[in-house]
């Protein structure tokens, strides 16, 4: 598998950050963080994200159940080895919005050690079916998109 783009791996490109702490119960035989503990702590960070940003309301709005984004694509990169106790600091980002989709972007480090890179394509869903982006979804992910 290709390596990601060395541009995807500066932290100041990604405008959101969160610090999730690693836990013994993550450590593989080598008393590394098991890649799995990776993808669960990236999915943390994809919560945070989307609380912080509005992405949530954003997609699904307020109030309906019929309406829901999902991720129908994940690729995660293992780029280097995670220990136990020191925080992953992951950064997020939004790279492309389509009509119905749109992508996130990941960066986990550890001490400054780049982790892994991951992208999410994430998809509005209602009734079974891809539907449309909400008309205002263009304007809300702006501030949250890959920084040049």
């Amino acid at each position: 598998m290709a390596k990601p783009d060395p541009a995807l791996l500066d932290p100041a490109r990604y405008p959101f950050h969160c610090a999730i702490p690693t836990r013994f119960g993550d450590l593989d035989i080598n008393m590394h963080v098991n890649n799995v503990a990776l993808v669960g702590i990236l999915e943390e960070a994809r919560v945070r994200f989307n609380q912080a940003s509005g992405f949530r309301g954003a997609v699904v709005g307020q109030g309906t159940n019929k309406t829901q984004a999902m991720i129908v694509s994940f690729a995660v990169e293992f780029l280097g080895q995670a220990y136990y106790l020191q925080p992953l600091d992951v950064y997020v980002a939004a790279a492309s919005v389509g009509r119905s989709s749109f992508a996130l972007l990941q960066l986990a480090t550890q001490e400054g050690r780049i982790v892994c890179s991951s992208r999410a394509v994430m998809v509005c869903m209602e009734d079974n079916r891809a539907a449309a982006l909400p008309a205002d979804f263009g304007d809300s992910v702006s501030p949250w998109m890959l920084r040049p």
